[in-house]
């Protein structure tokens, strides 16, 4: 019977070996520098680095990571990777109130963007969104300009009195960024397609609808069909029966008032014809759209959105996202990354 081949390991001298073992105790576990573990031993420094390096190899050194508490990087892998997402980042919170929820998607929305943004970004804003204030809230004002536009996508979203929030949200943001505000001043939702074309075609509103093309990220809430309190609190711009329309027709969800189903395709409905805001063909050519929501009543949506290549970042909560998890994928679900 032929001898099985040595492996690397065995085939190195034991002196070697503890020799290695020693150096790499010494550095990883004792923490001596290079030069100093040169020093006691005799040898040059560049010779403990190979020797470190050859310890790595063989296995005698393994790199462990160990994710603190409240971090979820598995879990943000796994929605990733089957959603064939850019980036997900899940907020670990304590508590099963809305306030608190939005506290912890906020917090995660601003540190995210507070990390990622270039400087050089023009940021689409959809309009009035309970986790984009949240996140406009918790981001600290930056001595420099990270972004240099702030440009509102879609107009104002409930009571007349109160669209003015969506007016709001985004002078915060610009606040925040250092970035130039500019608004849509219009309602989100009117009364005919006819109203919409001649909205679109004022020349102030034209202007601005030209900086959708240019727009570099896009943040958006991603809505249900059950409205949140601060929609029913804002007066809903949708009323019961297009809503029951939109269930009929299989909407499960929306991003900027475009509806789509639970495989994320888009509902066409004759509401899409009345909304005055960024198209769906313009919206999912934006480089990188971030969606930031959660909660139980979201999870279909987000699924959806994410299936449907509506966004590119998800930034969810913790228990959402393994709901989201827990259901397998349909065999059938287009995992379209894809940008029109």
């Amino acid at each position: 019977m032929l001898d099985r081949p040595a492996s690397p390991r065995t085939r190195l001298s034991t002196d070697r070996l503890a020799l290695l073992t020693k150096i790499a105790r010494m550095y990883h576990e004792q923490g001596v520098r290079q030069p100093e573990i040169a020093s006691r031993l005799s040898m040059s420094q560049s010779r403990v680095s190979r020797f470190l390096k050859e310890a790595a190899q063989l296995g005698i050194v393994r790199t462990v990571v160990v994710a603190p508490s409240g971090v979820h990087t598995d879990v943000e892998d796994e929605l990733r990777q089957r959603f064939a997402l850019t980036d997900v980042v899940v907020a670990d919170y304590d508590g099963d109130s809305e306030s608190t929820l939005l506290l912890a998607l906020g917090a995660a929305g601003a540190a995210y963007l507070e990390t990622t943004l270039t400087g050089s970004d023009r940021i689409g804003i959809s309009s009035w969104s309970a986790t984009l204030l949240a996140t406009a809230e918790a981001m600290r004002p930056s001595t420099i300009s990270t972004a240099t536009d702030i440009v509102q996508v879609i107009g104002g979203v409930g009571d007349p009195r109160v669209q003015v929030n969506a007016t709001r949200l985004t002078e915060q943001f610009a606040r925040v960024t250092g970035a130039t505000p500019k608004f849509l001043a219009a309602p989100g939702i009117v009364g005919s397609p006819t109203v919409r074309d001649a909205l679109m075609q004022d020349p102030f509103i034209a202007e601005l609808t030209r900086e959708w093309d240019a727009l570099t990220v896009l943040l958006a809430g991603i809505g249900s069909l059950s409205p949140s309190p601060l929609l029913r609190e804002s007066g809903n711009a949708i009323s019961d029966s297009e809503f029951d329309s939109l269930r009929a027709a299989g909407a499960v969800g929306d991003v900027c008032l475009r509806f789509f189903d639970d495989l994320g395709q888009l509902i066409t409905t004759p509401l899409n014809d009345r909304v005055v805001g960024i198209a769906s063909e313009q919206l999912r050519a934006v480089p990188r759209v971030i969606g930031i929501a959660g909660g139980e009543r979201k999870v279909e949506a987000i699924r959806a959105a994410a299936s449907g290549g509506w966004i590119d970042v998800l930034i969810t909560d913790l228990r959402t996202a393994r709901m989201i998890i827990a259901e397998p994928p349909a065999a059938t679900r287009p995992l379209t990354r894809d940008r029109v």
